[in-house]
């Protein structure tokens, strides 16, 4: 499989945006490209939610919080959005050296352009229409650390004595049982660089549209993941704002009743205010 890696010109927000970021290895954040601000998220019933503005761009900013590479396999609908596959563990990701922060903007069409993320009506999806509507309206990240190679073991060399032949083949033995270990552990594929519903949801949802192209340049890289599981898994779904406060998610605040005057027609009387202090 293929990896690829972020160049270093990477977009930074405020640091608003971690107060509205999810996860414990990388931090993910979903942003209005638009207004550049990180969308606010919702927990209900064991599920963050974000709502998007139908017509506007996203991203999916993702922040490595290990002292290793992370490799993040991302999904949006269920649908990977490096190679357009239906989404799974074992498959192409982006892969983030420590402390980087990087802004995945868009459906990867080669590793210097993407087609840009929009909210649109889910009949309208990406993932609609290439006949997988099922799993619209939701971000995956699956996170995976780097399986290191161990270190080989030399002891000193001393030269054998005439009556004993040297003993050979150990140290190499035990190189080739590590590189073995080392093998078997498959590269994964990469790119570097959160109450019951009150009324029911009107039927349009929102899904992620195929957008324009834009430039996003990445470069291939290679990865071995430490286990075949990931090590975390984040998920967040999306929806209109109409549609989270149609089903509960979103409570509106109840304004507060206005005070009658009996005297509506007269301005109120004002006198000289005491200086301050």
């Amino acid at each position: 499989m293929k990896y690829l890696t972020c160049v270093a010109s990477l977009l930074l927000l405020a640091a608003s945006c971690e107060a509205e970021a999810l996860g414990s290895l990388a931090r993910v954040t979903v942003v209005d490209r638009d207004t550049g601000a990180a969308l606010r998220t919702y927990y209900s019933h064991g599920e963050y939610w974000v709502a998007g503005d139908p017509g506007a761009r996203y991203a999916i900013e993702i922040r490595n919080c290990t002292g290793g590479r992370l490799l993040a396999v991302t999904s949006v609908d269920g649908v990977n959005v490096l190679s357009g596959d239906t989404a799974g563990w074992d498959q192409a990701g982006y892969v983030f050296d420590p402390g980087e922060r990087y802004q995945i903007t868009g459906w990867r069409k080669s590793n210097s352009e993407v087609a840009a993320f929009t909210f649109t009506s889910a009949s309208d999806s990406y993932a609609e229409r290439t006949g997988r509507p099922a799993n619209v309206g939701v971000i995956g990240v699956a996170l995976f650390r780097e399986l290191q190679p161990r270190p080989v073991y030399s002891p000193p060399k001393i030269a054998p004595q005439p009556t004993e032949p040297a003993a050979k083949g150990d140290s190499n033995r035990a190189l080739a049982q590590d590189e073995a270990a080392l093998a078997a552990s498959p590269p994964a594929a990469g790119v570097s660089m959160g109450e019951p519903a009150r009324a029911p949801a009107p039927a349009q949802r929102l899904g992620t549209g195929h957008g324009e192209r834009e430039y996003s340049y990445v470069m291939n890289t290679e990865f071995h993941r430490l286990q075949a599981q990931p090590s975390e898994v984040i998920r967040i779904r999306y929806d209109s704002f109409a549609n989270l406060v149609a089903m509960g998610i979103i409570r509106r605040p109840h304004p507060a009743p206005a005070v009658p005057d009996p005297f509506p027609g007269s301005p109120e009387r004002h006198f000289v205010p005491d200086p301050p202090g």
